[in-house]
């Protein structure tokens, strides 16, 4: 382990582990993608994707065996027992860092199916990567504000449009739908500027995982309701990857997905209003988890 090293240099090394890591297993990724591009028999893209879920997996681990080697991280994992690798799951999670992208990556790796997110369209460009998440079928989703859709009123649903195409590829194969219900990361001047209700997570959007959950309530009967907790304050990727992280906690529970949290949000007033509750009081308890966290970790100090 490489951990007495100065942080620049940890820094430095484990991002170069992590691009070399990422261009060798990507030009497997792409040969296997163009295979199943080409050939169009649904027996060999299911084959096609377990060998692209198996790359991401070895991908994942070796990010992971870097961190250890040059970091020394205190991980506190609460709840991993419970969880199955042939079920589908709706994962939710507070956002505070892109550091939690590959938290969530290390600590469910090979427990449950690979995780698999709503990216914006303009990720798709992101050099090697952005062709990566097209190959994995990672859906690519393109937002429109209210004053566009005004001016362009054809433009109305296409993203719910795409989010029940995903869906129902979805269905082929178990996997694990990641959510940052939050839609951001945590800061103070958003959590002020959003006036949120809750003392360290800004306020929830309801709209897509109810659409997800009413889309696959056949395959998803439990959420992954995930809380990531840093000690000593979140840090950024650089931080993450340079050994500023020292201690990070992970609660995770199990929430079963009953008939009242599937429905029609978009034209069921009473189902939303309803849904909207049931969201809210998930991230009040999530808040009121934070804080006790927080202070058993206070309390140990003194």
């Amino acid at each position: 382990m490489l951990d007495f090293l100065p942080g620049f240099l940890k820094g430095i090394f484990s991002f170069l582990i992590y691009t070399l890591n990422t261009l060798v297993l990507c030009t497997v990724l792409f040969s296997v993608a163009l295979l199943k591009l080409i050939v169009r028999v649904p027996w060999f893209k299911s084959v096609c994707d377990r060998i692209l879920n198996f790359i991401v997996s070895c991908w994942i681990s070796i990010n992971s065996l870097s961190s250890d080697f040059f970091n020394s991280i205190k991980w506190d994992i609460r709840g991993l027992e419970k969880l199955k690798r042939r079920e589908w799951y709706l994962v939710l999670s507070n956002h505070q860092s892109w550091a939690d992208i590959l938290v969530l990556q290390r600590i469910f790796n090979r427990k449950i199916p690979m995780l698999k997110f709503f990216l914006k369209q303009e990720l798709i460009w992101v050099p090697v990567l952005g062709i990566a998440w097209w190959a994995l079928d990672f859906p690519f989703m393109k937002r429109y504000s209210k004053q566009f859709l005004a001016t362009h009123p054809h433009c109305q649903g296409q993203d719910l449009k795409r989010t029940k195409a995903a869906c129902e590829k979805f269905m082929t194969i178990p996997v694990s739908i990641m959510n940052f219900v939050e839609g951001t990361r945590y800061t103070e001047e958003k959590h002020k500027k959003q006036k949120s209700q809750y003392k360290y997570l800004l306020n929830p959007r309801a709209g897509g995982i109810a659409f997800v959950l009413g889309a696959m309530e056949d395959c998803i009967h439990n959420i992954i309701n995930v809380t990531i907790v840093y000690p000593e304050g979140a840090d950024s990727f650089w931080g993450f990857i340079s050994g500023r992280v020292r201690h990070i906690i992970v609660d995770i529970e199990l929430v079963p997905v009953t008939r009242n949290i599937t429905g029609d949000y978009f034209n069921d007033i009473a189902f939303r209003n309803y849904f909207c509750l049931w969201i809210n009081e998930l991230w009040r308890r999530k808040d009121h988890l934070i804080e006790r966290i927080k202070n058993e970790k206070s309390i140990g100090k003194l």
